[in-house]
């Protein structure tokens, strides 16, 4: 039977690693899978969560099945964190959510509760968006289309036609949004742009799907889920998928979120019983140990306030990154201007550069991300900063 399927070729992100692992260079250096890295290039265990570990290895006295919503307390927080304390939503009792197997999970839930709504329907996906988006709602049997998103030429958004296309977008139709620290470009919108956003749903009716991956890494914690909030705020139904791989480090745990901002209590039921029941036919019931971690963190006050610091460390320390290496190539003696990094947000960023160009860093200098230019910034170090700057420069 197996012998009728072809072998696939490797995934684009994930293959780096095994290139990567396999050459010999010492002084080679990975941009390519989104993990944060420290300055040693390690990913560490939040000291929060190490913290959770032991007051989890404590208490915990069961290893039986948990509910197909998951752990009710990392439920309950994860809203707060992304909805805001005294979320109107929440009070007016319009969310449903369950956790989910990472952002992944959730992205693929969601995707097939859209299905069940209306498996007609178009979900609109930025261009460029991250690459999984697309298996993971398309292998649902939904639609995909894009809207213009980032101008490589200019290193800029190109919102005058994302506005243009989605002004077409049909009612009921979804737009998937990337709510900070876009992924791959790092170019995110600002207030006022997503004003005309939220302008845009009220007037032709799309449904936004917010994917939320990096809180806390773009402008901090609370900035960061202003679009969100905006659009929760003043719309009836909105689609959220949210992930705490990278802002608690919790990235092999797979905690995700997958929640729906609905009309009325009475819709909240309904759609309750089909994420449920989704979840439980493709995998049943969500591991609890990650969720059960942030649960700890989220309501302990000095575990919260410690994670908090963390997380600002992180987004620090990206961000002066970023200064980093755009220094570093005006010194190099590069013939464009490479400010736009600066200015970009989160974990990731364009080079806007061409995949030959990529692929001549790759085998010249062993310098690893995918050909599309985008790289990991948590994978700059003060003691690589250089030699990637000098492999840039040299392919320009």
């Amino acid at each position: 039977m197996f012998e009728v399927l072809p072998q696939l070729p490797a995934d684009p992100i994930l293959g780096l690693s095994t290139a990567y692992k396999a050459d010999p260079n010492p002084l080679k250096i990975d941009l390519g899978v989104g993990v944060y890295k420290d300055e040693q290039g390690h990913t560490p265990i939040l000291s929060s969560v190490a913290k959770a570990q032991q007051i989890l290895l404590a208490k915990e006295d069961s290893k039986t099945y948990i509910t197909p919503q998951g752990v009710p307390g990392y439920i309950d927080g994860m809203l707060q964190l992304l909805l805001g304390k005294g979320s109107k939503v929440m009070l007016e009792d319009r969310v449903a959510a369950v956790q989910a197997p990472g952002g992944c999970g959730a992205l693929r839930i969601l995707a097939e509760l859209i299905k069940r709504c209306d498996s007609e329907l178009t979900v609109w996906v930025s261009d460029p968006t991250w690459a999984n988006h697309i298996p993971l709602i398309g292998n649902a049997g939904l639609k995909i289309e894009t809207y213009p998103y980032f101008n490589k030429a200019d290193a800029s958004i190109n919102f005058d036609g994302m506005v243009e296309t989605l002004a077409q977008v049909k009612s009921g139709d979804v737009v998937l949004l990337h709510g900070c620290c876009h992924n791959p470009t790092g170019a995110d919108l600002t207030p006022e742009q997503w004003k005309t956003v939220l302008e845009l749903a009220q007037k032709t009716g799309f449904i936004p799907f917010v994917d939320v991956a990096y809180q806390g890494f773009g402008d901090g914690l609370e900035q960061d889920a202003y679009g969100l909030r905006l659009l929760v705020e003043n719309l009836p139904e909105v689609i959220i998928a949210a992930s705490c791989s990278k802002n608690f480090g919790l990235y092999r745990e797979r905690v995700g979120l997958a929640a729906m901002i609905t009309a009325n209590t009475q819709t909240r039921k309904a759609i309750q019983t089909q994420i449920q029941s989704i979840a439980r036919g493709i995998y049943s019931m969500p591991p609890s140990y990650g969720g059960a971690l942030v649960d700890i963190i989220l309501s302990d006050e000095s575990l919260r306030t410690e994670w908090q610091s963390e997380v600002e460390a992180m987004r620090t320390r990206m961000k002066t990154l970023r200064g980093l290496l755009v220094d570093k190539l005006t010194e190099k003696g590069a013939q464009r201007d490479f400010s736009f990094v600066k200015q970009q947000k989160g974990m990731f960023s364009y080079l806007c550069i061409t995949p030959e160009q990529v692929q001549e860093m790759r085998n010249k200098h062993s310098v690893y991300f995918v050909d599309s230019s985008r790289v990991n910034i948590a994978g700059i170090s003060k003691g690589n900063v250089d030699a990637l700057a000098t492999a840039l420069v040299s392919v320009l």
